[in-house]
């Protein structure tokens, strides 16, 4: 499925993974106004694990809470591998993010995100499909 997939939605997946969540989001939500299904409520799971990061990083923790879990829900419809990614491994990550989110104190006013001991952000893993 990777070869049907549209460069824009590659962009996406450059952006997401370099944390520029608020232009994946855009990116995405371009290709996905104009999808149809299958595609579209894939497209809708990954911006919306986008945005929840983006929430994220402006430490609005329940926004990031919600999307994350609505994220999450939409591409549990996917299999593994889906549009050349690895699904399972967004949900993994996603999920152990929310774990640690839940866990947080309400009230914190600082997020240490990503590598180093901060907080499991997740990313859009490529899988790589072979046909001979």
């Amino acid at each position: 499925m990777n070869e049907g997939m549209p460069d824009e939605f590659w962009q996406g997946v450059e952006q997401f993974n370099a944390g520029q969540y608020y232009a994946c989001h855009d990116t995405l939500e371009a290709l996905w106004i104009e999808a149809t299904e299958p595609e579209k409520t894939f497209y809708q799971g990954i911006l919306q694990i986008a945005v929840a990061l983006y929430h994220l990083s402006n430490h609005n923790l329940r926004g990031a809470m919600i999307l994350l879990g609505e994220g999450s829900n939409r591409l549990r419809r996917y299999p593994s591998q889906f549009g050349g990614i690895d699904v399972d491994e967004v949900l993994s990550q996603s999920a152990a993010l929310l774990t640690a989110l839940q866990q947080t104190p309400e009230n914190i006013t600082a997020f240490n995100l990503g590598q180093d001991g901060g907080l499991p952000l997740p990313r859009i893993i490529q899988v790589n499909h072979e046909k001979e």
